[in-house]
């Protein structure tokens, strides 16, 4: 399965010497734990456009809006040569079905965040990198991130649940999708979608409620947008704790009085930053399975991505 999930990626952080100085920027959490479960399409946007290796070190500058690329010491204008590639790059990948990308901070071709942009001199980090500008324009709902930001573990959890997430739902596009379908699949996101928003979850239960006699395709477009905008905010201790606690309601009669407080007190310190989220859901995933609670073993929330990779173990 997870050979069909398919990661853009800046081709320096798969360990190629494409940088300007000729080096790369290796980075091994990608290759070594991600590369385990996803498929690499690297770009780098400076070599694709023609530019040598090694070669002049560029920056953006005027307009955070819309910058130039320029070479540091030559002074030469690369904007048009770099949006003229980038026009032509994303409508190339169109077609290796991507199911996110990760970008290289900083950089003034791929930086997605707060790149530096200089005017008269002066630089500030309000920018973004040409193809990552580019990226983000013709693919809006694809999941994005910098490379850097990754070492932060709700950014990270956040990014790959919606990497997964954004395959299960083109899995489901592409079997013949009709509003009964929709009806299954919505059902089973339920809680993972009340982890992230509420709100959009019931605006999503809105647009299903109301499809009879819409178009199918407006449909689907419509409640893809809201679904990976909501998966784009991120899970906190707070809406989790209510996850949970929502779970336990579905057993809790059956639970005998020390098993019910082993669950709440375990609920508890989650709630309180004294244990990792992946404890308690842990305890409830045996009582699912001990009382065979069909519609929570249904439930993407339980197991949304691979165990091995550990996105639920900080606290």
């Amino acid at each position: 399965m997870t050979s069909s999930i398919k990661l853009g990626i800046s081709s320096c952080l798969l360990g190629e010497h494409v940088r300007y100085d000729g080096g790369h920027k290796h980075d091994h959490y990608i290759t070594d734990t991600l590369g385990a479960y996803f498929s690499f399409v690297p770009v780098c946007p400076e070599v694709g456009c023609g530019m040598p290796i090694p070669r002049e070190a560029m920056r953006l500058e005027g307009d955070p809006e819309h910058p130039r690329l320029m070479t540091g010491k030559s002074r030469i204008d690369k904007t048009e040569q770099m949006l003229a590639y980038c026009h032509s790059k994303v409508i190339e990948l169109e077609g290796e079905d991507l199911c996110g990308f990760i970008f290289k901070k900083d950089s003034p071709s791929s930086g997605l965040f707060r790149v530096k942009v200089y005017n008269n001199g002066a630089a500030v980090k309000n920018g973004r990198g040409l193809f990552a500008a580019a990226m983000a324009q013709h693919f809006p709902l694809l999941p994005m991130e910098e490379e850097g930001r990754l070492n932060d573990p709700a950014i990270r959890e956040n990014f790959i649940e919606r990497v997964f997430s954004y395959r299960r739902w083109k899995d489901f596009l592409a079997d013949a999708p009709n509003l009964g379908k929709l009806v299954e699949f919505h059902t089973a996101q339920k809680l993972l979608m009340m982890a992230h928003s509420p709100q959009i979850y019931r605006e999503l239960g809105v647009v299903v409620a109301h499809a009879s006699g819409r178009k199918l395709s407006d449909l689907l477009k419509q409640y893809e947008e809201l679904f990976m905008k909501g998966l784009a905010m991120q899970a906190t201790v707070r809406k989790n704790t209510n996850v949970l606690q929502h779970i336990m309601g579905y057993f809790k009669r059956r639970l005998s009085h020390d098993e019910k407080q082993e669950l709440l007190e375990v609920i508890n310190q989650y709630h309180q930053h004294l244990l990792p989220l992946v404890v308690p859901l842990t305890l409830l995933k045996h009582y699912v399975k001990k009382y065979d609670q069909q519609y929570l073993k249904g439930q993407i929330y339980l197991s949304p991505h691979p165990s091995q990779l550990m996105l639920r173990n900080h606290v």
